[in-house]
């Protein structure tokens, strides 16, 4: 952000433009007004601020706000009124609540928290007009991080970075001279085994040290390749301090026991390397300033004055009444009154049998039912789910028939693709393929799905899946998504499921063989299918 200044090109506003306090009382009314339309988002926001992975959500927006009073020192208070150029930010306000409305729509609250921080560019470039609004979208762009990730995103780089993290912490224990085997998440000490779950992949502590770093970046006074450095390094030195981490657990497990990996000790390390990482971050600093002609000490390359700050915010209790104001609250509380008043399309939820009554024999196939861990079946989170292994006396091999139903799968609910779930487990995917399958002499039609072989060691399995409902059958997780916010728009319907088929390939048969158990097993198991997952 530039220190230029532009009061010259500022005209002050007479008086007779606006009434002392009516500026300050329709900024109030807009806040209010936006309350309905984006409820869903705050909501939204709310839950995912009680999880450990967002729990720093709640200083993002007084960051934010400690980062605009900064910015606004530069402004003279006449400065606010001066600009005319208003449109641009009723044009940027307008699309927010489009954007919100059709999240609403879809009762999706992520695209309604990202339309809030659209609406507040828009607040901001309508109340200061184009010439000085644009200047504290650094602020209004630090609010993403207070933002959850989509769900589909979340998992994929929470399974991404749990195989790093293990990769990496892996290699740090074997330095040590621990003899120790990697299987997919689970690190083998011998003795003992350590899982790298979910928690401990570094995302509770990537995103807050990104937030910090974009802080850091901002108040760093320095070229711009500085800041950007300070920035992109964020990412990396997380991911890499969390594998030190894990791999100092490690170590510790081998030489002291498996309670090392829980309990304090666990909770104390990571926040040892959450300010490690910080650290390292005011190290960088300290050494880029080294490299400029005339290097600053830190305490003056980092502006962190607060002075002013309360005069500054009390220029809000005499904001200036202008017709842009009037205008962005009226379209706000017109949007939200319509949300209100406008009855939102409903489809009632499809009639289905509970999976707990899927037939027990299918042909000539006895099964038996077992529940998933409860740390499982809380990711899981399935509405209803059935996790039957079917047996039969004249083949040698069995059959594993799991199938996950959702209701909706637009507020923090989704399907988790085996794609993305078997690589933690241990096993290699050997091969992935989309291919067709033509069951339309069985009533299931034609689509396509997905059949992988996957190996762990010297076991193989073979394993078809694809995703189901709203009358789609789709084998690719990311079009399943979309395909659903479409179908909560247009149908007013989101639920869903996933149907996933597995079965050994044994040691003295080939693939085509495990093939056609399969897919016979498919083709019988379908028929009653329908009355549990309907299309």
């Amino acid at each position: 952000m530039s220190d230029q200044s532009t009061h010259s090109s500022l005209r002050p506003v007479p008086a007779s433009a606006s009434l002392p306090g009516l500026g300050f009382a329709l900024f109030v009314a807009l806040l209010v007004a936006s309350l309905p339309i984006f409820w869903i988002g705050f909501q939204s926001l709310l839950k995912a601020w009680s999880t450990a992975e967002y729990s720093h959500g709640p200083l993002i927006p007084l960051i934010s706000l400690y980062l605009f009073l900064r910015e606004l020192r530069r402004a003279k208070p006449e400065a606010i009124g001066a600009e005319r150029t208003r449109w641009p930010g009723l044009a940027v306000l307008m699309l927010a609540l489009l954007v919100a409305v059709l999240g609403n729509l879809m009762r999706v609250p992520d695209i309604v928290t990202y339309a809030f921080i659209l609406w507040v560019a828009g607040v901001v470039l309508t109340i200061f007009g184009w010439q000085r609004g644009h200047l504290h979208m650094l602020p209004v762009i630090h609010l993403v991080f207070m933002l959850p990730l989509p769900q589909i995103l979340y998992w994929k780089l929470t399974i991404f970075l749990q195989w790093v993290s293990s990769a990496l912490g892996v290699w740090f224990v074997q330095l040590a001279g621990v003899a120790v085997y990697l299987e997919g998440n689970v690190i083998d000490l011998g003795v003992y085994k350590l899982q790298v779950a979910e928690a401990c992949s570094g995302l509770r502590y990537l995103f807050p040290i990104l937030s910090f770093s974009y802080l850091f970046s901002i108040l760093y006074r320095g070229p711009i390749w500085h800041k950007l450095v300070l920035l992109i390094s964020a990412a990396p030195l997380t991911v890499l301090m969390n594998s030190v981490r894990i791999g100092v657990i490690g170590i510790l497990v081998d030489r002291y026991g498996i309670e090392q990996a829980d309990g304090f000790l666990h909770f104390f390390e990571g926040w040892v390397i959450f300010l490690i990482c910080i650290a390292i971050l005011f190290s960088m600093a300290v050494v880029l300033q080294r490299t400029t002609p005339k290097p600053m000490p830190l305490s003056e390359a980092i502006d962190l004055d607060f002075e002013g700050f309360g005069a500054i915010l009390a220029r809000v209790l005499t904001l200036p009444a202008t017709a842009g104001l009037a205008s962005a609250m009226a379209l706000t509380a017109a949007v939200s009154l319509a949300w209100l008043t406008l009855p939102a399309p409903q489809a009632a939820a499809p009639d289905r049998e509970p999976l707990a009554l899927y037939p027990r024999t299918i042909g000539d196939w006895q099964s038996v039912t077992f529940p998933l861990e409860p740390d499982v079946e809380k990711v899981l989170a399935a509405d209803d789910y059935i996790n039957a292994f079917f047996q039969n006396s004249a083949v040698e091999q069995p059959i594993s028939l799991f199938v996950a139903w959702y209701d909706k799968q637009t507020e923090g609910q989704g399907i988790h693709s085996p794609e993305v779930c078997l690589p933690a487990g241990g096993w290699e995917v050997f091969s992935l393929q989309e291919v067709s399958l033509d069951l339309t002499d069985v009533g299931y039609g034609a689509f396509k799905a997905n059949r992988a072989v996957i190996q762990k060691g010297l076991s193989k399995q073979l394993v078809y899946y694809w995703f189901e409902g709203r009358g789609r059958r789709v084998p690719n997780d990311v079009r399943a998504k979309l395909a659903v916010l479409w179908d909560s728009l247009a149908l007013g319907r989101s639920d869903g499921a996933l149907i996933r088929y597995v079965t050994p390939i044994g040691p003295d048969e080939s693939v085509e063989i495990a093939e056609t158990r399969l897919l016979d097993f498919i083709r019988q198991s379908l028929l009653p299918m329908p009355r549990f997952v309907p299309f």
